[in-house]
């Protein structure tokens, strides 16, 4: 029999954790708090910000009893060297979160200390010493901690006007969303916040706790996220409910593409690009189902299932019903999975009899057409799908237009598929000689790619008699359209680095009339190769036909609606975009921060309903756009008179990108407005 040795009750005095209410734990009049030297810099974002205050307002709007658990925060008593501070925790973990949250509460403070001062005075407890009002209770590293402070008391010094950090930024956006009204509501949910207070005694080894809590174990992923978020806060009888009549169907039909389902699935909702990795998945599912009382989740799981369901028929094309429909999945399947979200927004039109089975087939066909198309002169497909389901909301015509925008030309297939290697060649040849499905057969160079010494064209010449020029010409044509053929896989072990003459043979006893074509051709030449190529190129341009709506190819622009912010540049470049395609204008503007500014005063320029957009906009968002200065920073002034308008200019790339999304979507036209990124903007992608 085994036997436990108790530990030490002293071990466990070495760390002391506590679950805590949050501002009573700020408040308390001993609570002082420094950031250590080997700590990172401050750098949360507008984003992270908007999350945290609708965490606050929708636990003030919870029941009396709900509350708020905003993690852990790790902390070690303070020694000799931290003296000067006056501190008496140093935080080793949960910088980010007590800092943005210190923001939130100067703002609050600052939007009410003429109205209500009583709550005002109550806030400053959660911000200053009561001894020492001068002295915030969180004291970041020294480098910054004058910059921290000058926010939280509202001040600053000469020459400071223009100044840019991240505690300016997110403190200004957090006073432009506090409401007029609002604020004994969001004092209400920052009352409601918890943590768990994590102490570490002086022989605790605090590297060693603050790795245990970032990194072991495994990290749940995005559907486990989705999974526990979706029935979190239900009884045991609806969580049965949802598990069984929805979420177990899904899993059935999605099987280990389950992430990859719920990535597509937002994508195709949203029209928006969702990247994979981190927990963006689960972020932009709880951005787009905020609130999922039993009866709105029983809809939304409906919907789910449904389109899980047709997922599963895109693993297996085989047990869609309609065989043509089947057939088209298939072939789509040779592309991988990137236009997933758009197929199951056809399906999904086609189920609910939106679109016939005929228009669906030629819609898959022109996708198609697009995807090989682009693969044939090396332009990405990425970052696409999500602009051609936004086009599927408008209707077939808007759809049909916007993947022949993004569709190569015949000219530049043409000559794509003349001098370039053949991608897809099972697909393509397959489709080419009338073969629903080209899975058992092989690809045959009749030039082998690597020719031996006795390899022949035809003739009596050798490969190893031919010129050093006509070698490298028919290797520079070994994987082109023209030089490439199906076999069945008996007789293409008998083809197999077989010389032409032999070749020809087994070519002539093929069931395949591609195939059996070329034994008529008594010696394998480039020039034949070429004319092959052509011969079948010809064929290539039916049945890939590309939409005869435009005449222009796309220039490789990007819609502003799937614009992204680019990493940081490297020395000596500043051009993010080449330029702007604005409803048919041509803008010189080199980065987001100048596409913003000239945005927003186009808008307002432009006509009274482009205004109203704007103010709609800022009205909803709290932002940017405001009628008074109302705190320090960077401005811009769109409007004078008696209606005077500022725009704020101190946001970090994110927010503004989103900003210039969101009011072009506000005046509808979004879809009229088109990015051209600099050769140094794609490779900061």
């Amino acid at each position: 029999m085994s036997t436990v040795t108790p530990v030490p009750t002293d071990a466990a005095a070495h760390v002391q954790a506590t679950a805590v209410n949050t501002i009573g734990w700020l408040s308390a009049s001993d609570t002082m708090i420094v950031v250590p030297v080997y700590q990172r810099q401050y750098r949360w974002d507008i984003g992270g910000c908007e999350q945290l205050l609708s965490d606050v307002r929708a636990v003030s709007a919870a029941d009396a009893t709900d509350t708020h658990f905003i993690g852990s925060i790790l902390s070690t008593a303070a020694g000799p060297d931290d003296a000067d501070t006056g501190a008496h925790l140093v935080l080793i973990d949960g910088q980010q979160r007590l800092t943005t949250l210190m923001l939130l509460i100067a703002a609050l403070q600052h939007t009410l200390r003429a109205e209500d001062p009583d709550l005002a005075a109550e806030l400053s407890r959660v911000l200053v010493q009561s001894d020492d009002p001068a002295r915030t209770k969180l004291r970041p590293h020294r480098a910054w901690a004058d910059v921290f402070e000058s926010v939280v008391h509202d001040r600053r010094g000469p020459g400071d006007e223009g100044r840019e950090s991240r505690f300016d930024d997110n403190y200004a956006f957090f006073r432009s969303q506090i409401r007029p009204g609002e604020a004994a509501s969001i004092w209400r949910g920052l009352q409601k916040l918890e943590h768990v207070s994590i102490t570490l005694g002086p022989d605790a080894n605090a590297q060693q706790t603050f790795e245990s809590l970032n990194s072991t174990g495994e990290p749940l992923r995005d559907h486990e996220l989705i999974h526990n978020y979706v029935l979190m806060g239900l009884t045991h009888e609806q969580q049965t409910e949802i598990e069984n009549e929805f979420w177990l169907p899904i899993e059935e039909a999605t099987g280990d593409q389950i992430g990859a389902f719920w990535r597509h699935y937002l994508v195709m909702l949203t029209g928006r690009e969702v990247p994979s990795g981190g927990r963006a998945v689960y972020d932009a599912f709880r951005q787009r189902f905020p609130r999922l009382g039993v009866e709105t989740l029983r809809t939304s799981a409906a919907q789910w299932r449904e389109y899980a369901g047709i997922y599963g028929l895109l693993l297996d094309p085989s047990r869609t019903p309609d065989a043509r429909i089947g057939r088209q999945f298939a072939y789509l399947a040779t592309f991988g999975a990137g236009f997933a979200p758009l197929l199951l927004r056809l399906y999904g039109d086609h189920l609910h009899g939106r679109r016939g089975a005929e228009e669906l087939i030629a819609s898959l066909e022109q996708v198609q057409s697009l995807l090989l198309r682009r693969a044939i002169v090396g332009i990405s497909t990425d970052r696409l799908v999500a602009r051609l389901c936004r086009a599927a909301d408008e209707g077939d015509d808007a759809l049909v237009h916007a993947i022949a925008r993004i569709t190569p030309s015949d000219e530049r297939t043409r000559v794509g598929l003349k001098y370039g290697d053949l991608p897809h060649a099972r697909y393509v040849l397959g489709r080419l000689a009338g073969i629903d499905n080209a899975s058992g057969l092989e690809i045959d160079h009749v030039v082998p790619v690597a020719a031996g010494d006795d390899w022949s064209p035809g003739g009596e010449r050798r490969w190893a008699d031919l010129s050093d020029d006509e070698q490298n010409s028919f290797r520079a044509l070994a994987q082109t359209l023209g030089n490439l053929t199906l076999l069945e896989e008996p007789l293409a072990d008998r083809a197999f680095d077989a010389s032409f003459a032999d070749k020809r043979r087994v070519y002539a006893s093929s069931g395949i009339p591609l195939t059996a074509d070329v034994a008529a051709v008594p010696e394998w030449t480039t020039a034949e190769i070429a004319a092959r190529t052509a011969r079948l190129t010809d064929i290539f341009l039916q049945v890939w036909a590309r939409p005869a709506v435009v005449s222009i190819d796309d220039d490789n622009l990007t819609p502003i609606l799937d614009a992204r912010v680019r990493r940081g540049w490297p020395r000596g470049w500043q051009r993010e975009f080449d330029y702007v395609e604005f409803r048919g204008e041509h803008w010189e503007v080199p980065d987001i921060r100048y596409l913003f500014t000239r945005i927003f005063q186009r808008l307002w320029a432009e006509s009274p309903a482009s205004r109203q957009a704007v103010l709609d906009f800022s009205a909803r968002r709290g932002g940017p756009v405001y009628p008074a200065m109302a705190w320090n920073g960077q401005w811009d002034q769109i409007a004078g008179g008696d209606d005077p308008r500022y725009l704020y200019l101190g946001w970090d790339a994110r927010y503004m990108l989103a900003a210039v999304q969101g009011v072009l979507e506000e005046a509808g036209w979004a879809s009229e407005v088109f990015l051209k990124y600099s050769y140094i903007g794609d490779a900061m992608a």
